[in-house]
């Protein structure tokens, strides 16, 4: 569970994916320790980690880590498989966001903070990086580190060279001191996590570090987790009196490979390359931060932004609208073919996106009113006349991935589920995975569908009145409130509308509020809402991250679970998998949480999507191959200088 930027404040247009690492915003930021590791079979393990005898006791060196000591890389790597090493560097890559900023802090508890401000700082661990293969980190402010086999301790010894921006070593004192800050101003669920499991962390020198980790825990994320922590300078917060939960327009010098150029708050921010990044030359960084500028341009709406992006005031974008990917790239541009329009491959699952229930409101308890409002969810016709046919309809919670929960519990799968007693409901036992109700594409409200709804609400106790509205024996209606972002797409207000609508259809006295940017973040961190388009992390692997996005000790104030998620099932499924000794025991337990999770149905899967759909005006290019897990168009992609520069003299862009 690493240090996060809260829960996002805008939506990147287009969204940097993982090996970017440079998001500090929608959904969770980046919850490293959640997707631990895909299933290693599906790795190519070539390179073992050297091992040494310490006082009888084996100890560990190498220089990177995943649980299993498997690393694709060799120690004498040149550079990841997926890069080009000879990319040249140099241009600049617009991106646009919508919505507002007022903060240059990405972990700031008030405020909105800009997007990608975590784009500045470095963690021992690369964390954003290797994009094809997932679950490993290696070196990066670190050169080495070395644990024992029962992972108790981990020593770092850090690399002499790394500076932060402003020419100042970067120490195991600024490691430490990072450390404290997050456990003292940080989320209070990361920081009552963290204080549980990490009981020491010391500068041996000043570079080399140790942190020591509490007994009687899992060993899972513990040692990805200290390394995985990005890294401040202690002299600049010592010196400002900062606070790390609190916005400013000011920010503390990161080690990483840009830094803020200029802002305008609200309308744009522009990072540059550091030409004197001290890491520039490293292994893992060789063909990635090929860009000499990233410029973020804001605006108001998702139409403004198109119509922006149109004109060239920004030139990369990431498609997640139906309707513009299917009706809108026909502007004389595009038809010119000074725009290129790709679908890439996406090897990683999409996030477990849907209309999240508010386990807090107390007729939401009740699962017959959770599956008769989501009845009231038409993805067939959604998706022929809303989304142009182009997206298909989730189920899992790790879907397209062999560790999805399929058909009756058998097995391995069967005896995990029996070995957890009576906290297993019969249902989970013996019956199929839940997966997502068939509607009629012809019509938004499937009238078989609703009679169905409707029928579930009175068992449930709520029953129609007079005036045609629900109502439980205490008189009160069935009220649902759906929140909506004014600065979204026009497609998901649609889409949340038909919802509303069908529910309406049902006698539900439901909603749909239409409110700014600020006041949907408010309404996010407070819980305000009956139902919430959103999403949960996957997950990959299993480690003490599903505690803060699943566990009950948390559900209460985790800003990674919407629903406020909180059963002794899934907690006592995320303990079993911590304590696995086998890649065979962590995959059962995945299979079973997404059985768990989906049976309990706190979110109504919507839509997603198979590829990246991509659109760029042409002086970019990248790989021939895209890494499985990162689009990586903030990390391995160049400027073609050419390309640009007759773009430019044509008139076409500025």
């Amino acid at each position: 569970m690493l240090p996060m930027p809260l829960r996002s404040r805008v939506s990147l247009v287009p969204r940097p994916q993982r090996g970017a690492a440079l998001w500090s915003g929608l959904a969770l930021g980046i919850l490293g320790a959640l997707m631990l590791a895909l299933p290693l079979a599906a790795q190519d393990s070539t390179a073992q980690d050297s091992t040494t005898q310490d006082g009888g006791a084996e100890v560990i060196k190498s220089h990177g880590f995943n649980d299993y000591n498997e690393l694709k890389y060799p120690a004498d790597f040149p550079h990841f498989d997926y890069v080009n090493p000879e990319a040249p560097k140099g241009g600049e890559i617009a991106l646009a966001t919508q919505g507002t900023f007022d903060s240059l802090n990405p972990y700031t508890r008030k405020g909105r903070a800009a997007a990608l401000t975590s784009v500045m700082f470095e963690s021992l661990l690369d964390g954003t990086a290797p994009a094809d293969e997932y679950g490993t980190s290696y070196c990066l402010l670190c050169e080495s580190l070395e644990y024992d086999a029962g992972k108790t301790w981990v020593i770092f010894h850090m690399r002499k060279d790394a500076r932060f921006s402003d020419g100042t070593p970067l120490t195991a004192h600024d490691v430490v001191f990072t450390h404290n800050l997050f456990l003292e101003q940080g989320l209070p669920s990361y920081a009552v996590a963290v204080k549980k499991r990490i009981t020491g962390a010391e500068a041996l020198d000043d570079y080399t570090v140790r942190f020591t980790f509490a007994d009687g825990i899992s060993r899972k994320s513990l040692i990805d987790q200290v390394g995985g922590t990005p890294v401040f300078s202690k002299k600049w917060f010592d010196e400002t009196g900062a606070r790390l939960d609190e916005p400013r327009l000011i920010t503390s010098p990161g080690s990483g490979p840009y830094v803020i150029d200029n802002f305008e708050v609200n309308r744009r921010i522009v990072y540059k390359r550091n030409p004197d990044y001290w890491g520039k030359d490293l292994p893992v960084n060789i063909g990635r931060h090929n860009f000499d500028r990233i410029r973020i341009e804001y605006f108001a709406d998702e139409t403004a932004a198109f119509e922006a992006f149109k004109a060239g005031e920004y030139t990369m974008r990431v498609e997640g609208n139906s309707k513009l990917w299917a009706t809108a790239y026909d502007f004389p541009a595009a038809q010119r073919g000074l725009v290129v329009k790709e679908e890439l491959p996406d090897g990683s699952p999409p996030p477990a996106s849907g209309f999240i229930f508010n386990l807090g409101r107390e007729a939401l308890k009740d699962i017959k009113v959770r599956e008769a409002l989501a009845l009231a969810y038409n993805f067939e016709w959604t998706n022929e006349s809303l989304q142009y046919g182009l997206f298909s309809q989730r189920e899992s919670f790790i879907q397209g991935t062999p560790l999805a929960a399929t058909g009756v519990a058998e097995g391995v799968d069967l005896d995990y589920l029996q070995s957890l007693g009576d906290l297993v409901p019969p249902e989970v036992l013996g019956e199929p995975v839940r997966v997502p109700h068939t509607s009629s594409p012809e019509k938004q409200n499937d009238r078989r569908n609703l009679r169905k709804a409707m029928k579930l609400l009175d068992e449930a106790g709520w029953l129609v009145g007079s005036d045609g509205m629900r109502r439980n024996a205490a008189g009160d209606l069935l009220h649902i409130e759906i929140p909506v972002n004014s600065a979204g797409a026009a497609v998901t207000e649609s889409v949340i509308e038909t919802l509303v609508q069908n529910m309406r259809l049902m006698g539900v006295d439901a909603q749909m509020e239409k409110v700014d940017p600020a006041q949907y973040t408010n309404r996010e961190r407070d819980r305000d809402y009956d139902i919430l388009l959103d999403s949960y992390r996957t997950f990959l692997g299993v480690g003490t991250g599903l505690n803060q996005v699943f566990g009950s000790a948390e559900a209460a104030f985790s800003l990674f679970n919407p629903a406020g998620l909180a059963d002794p099932l899934v907690d006592a499924i995320i303990q079993k998998g911590l304590a696995s000794e086998t890649l065979e025991q962590e995959n059962t337990t995945l299979r079973v949480l997404d059985r768990v999770l989906r049976h309990i149905f706190f979110v109504v899967p919507v839509w997603y999507k198979a590829n990246h759909w991509v659109a760029y005006w042409d002086m970019y290019d990248h790989p021939d191959e895209i890494a499985p897990f990162d689009l990586g168009y903030l990390d391995y992609w160049w400027y073609v200088a050419e390309k640009g520069e007759q773009l430019r003299a044509t008139g076409a862009l500025r």
